[in-house]
């Protein structure tokens, strides 16, 4: 494979392809992906198949494109055999414009890996893997329902830094009873063994899911807002101090590191979303499409196969819904967003009362006429400054 290149610098969306492999070998009791667990081997060549369909039907909805990356989510991804994901890249590179090098992302599970499998997918063409990792102490794994252990996860570590030219994982912290003393030891630890990004996210309670059943009956305690701001910006010094400063909330990379098809969302570009309960953005004319997709797995194939797209939903976003979507996004970046494009979908400039209060409180701040961004105190409240720019 040719050497990676990077786009991260050039401010530009960038196109995405997002393929989701929706199985898990269990459910966390914290996620509310839409993933799911079979006792039954699934049949894979019939998946690869209705893939290949409903991208040949995104294709058709996105026209001729540049691919600027790859991205293999879930679900647990390493479940697939090397030869499923050789034939999804496949698939993409016939249907669109792939050029050599670019970000081929697929996430992993440290219980799922093995030499051979992960040799198997850089054979592939993926070249930057993103590992669940989640916890270093085996206390804590357990109680995030994980099925590896700390030894397993830093097996997984060493093994894609050496097969695989790029890799991040990911790190949930404000866990029940984490002071900021151990947090700091186990992210000093989490940095020596990473080699250019980390993923790490404040452990949140969604609806739906286990813990939000326990949380309110009181039998799950989380870091109250206090806590968790203190857990937030001590991250945000020692990921800094190491040369990988956060990019994006939860986010944090060496310069020229960060992801690439992560950065397409947060810079609102288009990225077709194929398989069970993905979703995409497309832009056609002057419309943008908001996709989605049937969420469970079988029904989703039986769609496909008798309609070729396993579509549920499009919606065409209205340049109101668009401007919103990308104030939404881009202040989730240290880089904040391009106002001149914000001001092209809402056709008005930002409520000038609303902006000075938020300038004057330090939440947010002009980077000269043609850029917005949070600070770091904006930030730890983004989603009141997004309601407050939005209105």
């Amino acid at each position: 494979m040719a050497t990676f290149s990077s786009l991260s610098d050039s401010k530009e969306p960038g196109f995405g392809v997002y393929v989701h492999w929706p199985f898990c070998a269990a459910k966390c009791p914290y996620c509310d992906f839409n993933s799911h667990v079979r006792h039954q081997p699934v049949d894979q060549p019939r998946f690869v198949t209705a893939f290949l369909t409903e991208m040949a039907a995104m294709r058709h909805m996105s026209g001729p494109r540049t691919v600027t990356s790859i991205f293999m989510g879930g679900g647990t991804p390493s479940l697939m055999n090397p030869s499923t994901v050789e034939a999804i890249l496949d698939g993409i590179a016939n249907l669109w414009h792939v050029p050599d090098g670019i970000e081929i992302t697929m996430e992993a599970n440290p219980s799922s890996v093995e030499a051979t499998r992960f040799r198997g997918y850089r054979a592939a063409g993926v070249n930057r893997v993103s590992l669940g990792v989640q916890a270093l102490n085996d206390r804590d794994l357990k109680f995030l329902g994980r099925l590896h252990n700390v030894e397993d996860a830093l097996k997984a570590i060493g093994l894609a830094r050496d097969i695989f030219p790029r890799m991040s994982f990911d790190l949930i912290y404000a866990r029940p009873n984490q002071t900021v003393e151990a947090w700091e030891q186990e992210l000093k630890q989490a940095v020596s063994y990473a080699v250019d990004h980390l993923s790490l996210y404040q452990l949140t309670i969604e609806e739906g899911t286990p813990f939000y059943g326990l949380h309110k009956a009181g039998k799950l305690i989380v870091p109250d807002g206090e806590h968790s701001a203190v857990l937030y910006e001590a991250t945000q010094e020692i990921t800094e101090g190491f040369g990988m400063p956060a990019y994006e909330v939860s986010n944090h990379a060496a310069p020229g590191a960060e992801s690439r098809h992560n950065l397409t969302y947060w810079r609102y570009g288009d990225y077709a979303g194929i398989g069970p309960g993905a979703h995409g953005r497309l832009t056609r004319g002057r419309d943008k499409i908001a996709t989605s997709t049937e969420r469970k797995p079988e029904d989703w194939l039986q769609r496909v196969e008798d309609h070729g797209h396993g579509m549920i939903d499009q919606e065409v976003l209205g340049y109101d819904e668009q401007a919103d979507e990308l104030l939404l996004m881009g202040l989730r970046l240290k880089e904040g967003i391009d106002l001149v494009r914000w001001q092209s979908l809402s056709g008005r400039e930002p409520d000038p009362d609303r902006e000075q209060f938020l300038i004057e409180h330090g939440f947010i701040e002009r980077l000269g006429n043609s850029r917005l961004r949070c600070t770091p105190a904006g930030m730890l409240i983004l989603d009141a400054v997004v309601a407050d720019l939005a209105c």
